[in-house]
């Protein structure tokens, strides 16, 4: 048995990407985007029609110019999305445009347009995760789409903060970024980059592993944004992964015995009181590794949507 097939007897795998023809090559349970993914999508010439079909929607629907790029930006994203559900039993994780992140109100504005857009084409919103950045409003903004059947992916998670208030608010899934954590370590030099053990972003998941079920909290952890199969072996066990199509293939390549790494306790502990809003953003504050890789998060998939509204400004 390859890495891979043994990797899912404990842990729901995730392909972190757009692209279907590695979707059908390696049948994962879930797929999931992000406006990275979207816009290396809509850059291939076999994925035209897509922004063909967003313009028309849009230009039908009217408005004002801005509003029609954003009218067919969310349309790509949707029907983008409806094409990967074709080829997978489970989720899709659609991703709310990063620069409201910190705006509850506008999030759960978007969220539910998004939604009203997939289920115009018969897709129920069982199958749609919404993607937001694990800020305070995001995940305020998940904790209320959640009373209207609409579940939230935390996304871009770095700190334990971030995720001790995800399970606070019973957020249906949190993504923290295990690659982006070991990035910042090995840039700061803390660790070398050939170090394989005590693997900070790792050990992050682990924690907050192990916290979520001591307190037998029901959020879903899957982690995320990996460099090497060692990070994906040293969590098989997690809820859920993510991975990239390269890393699949590596995985699937790999007949080494694979053993299971995170186990649940049997046992269980009353959870502590939930942290405020002050007590979540002092203790976010402390960690300058989340404070810095979330704020340049949201900048880059900011930045990406731009770059793609710029694609369809063209057209428009």
């Amino acid at each position: 048995m390859n890495q891979l097939d043994a990797l899912k007897k404990f842990t729901t795998v995730v392909a972190d990407t757009s692209d279907i023809e590695s979707i059908c090559k390696y049948n994962p349970e879930d797929a999931t985007t992000n406006p990275s993914l979207i816009l290396q999508a809509v850059n291939s010439s076999i994925n035209n029609h897509f922004i063909d079909k967003a313009v028309k929607y849009a230009k039908k629907k009217g408005g004002l110019y801005k509003d029609q790029i954003i009218n067919a930006s969310d349309k790509i994203l949707v029907d983008l999305g409806i094409e990967i559900l074709k080829y997978i039993p489970g989720y899709i994780s659609s991703e709310v445009d990063a620069r409201l992140s910190f705006s509850t109100e506008k999030c759960i504005l978007k969220a539910k347009k998004i939604i009203n857009l997939y289920e115009e084409q018969g897709i129920s919103r069982s199958r749609i995760l919404i993607k937001l950045a694990a800020t305070w409003e995001c995940i305020k903004a998940a904790a209320e789409l959640k009373k209207d059947n609409i579940l939230c992916n935390l996304t871009l998670l770095f700190s334990f903060a971030q995720a001790r208030v995800c399970a606070e608010a019973a957020v249906f899934l949190i993504s923290p970024f295990v690659g982006r954590i070991y990035d910042w370590y090995v840039s700061q030099k803390l660790i070398s980059e050939s170090s394989v053990e005590k693997d900070p972003g790792v050990m992050s998941v682990c924690k907050i592993y192990d916290y979520y079920k001591k307190y037998n909290y029901k959020t879903i952890i899957m982690g995320a944004s990996f460099r090497n199969i060692q990070q994906i072996l040293d969590l098989s066990g997690c809820d859920r992964l993510t991975i990239s199509p390269i890393l699949l293939k590596e995985l699937e390549s790999n007949n080494k015995c694979l053993e299971r790494k995170l186990i649940p306790p049997t046992t269980f502990l009353t959870p502590p009181m939930p942290l405020s809003q002050e007590e979540f953003r002092w203790e976010h504050n402390q960690d300058a590794m989340a404070v810095q890789k979330l704020s340049e998060g949201i900048r880059n998939f900011a930045k990406d949507q731009l770059s793609l509204e710029k694609i369809i400004s063209k057209k428009i």
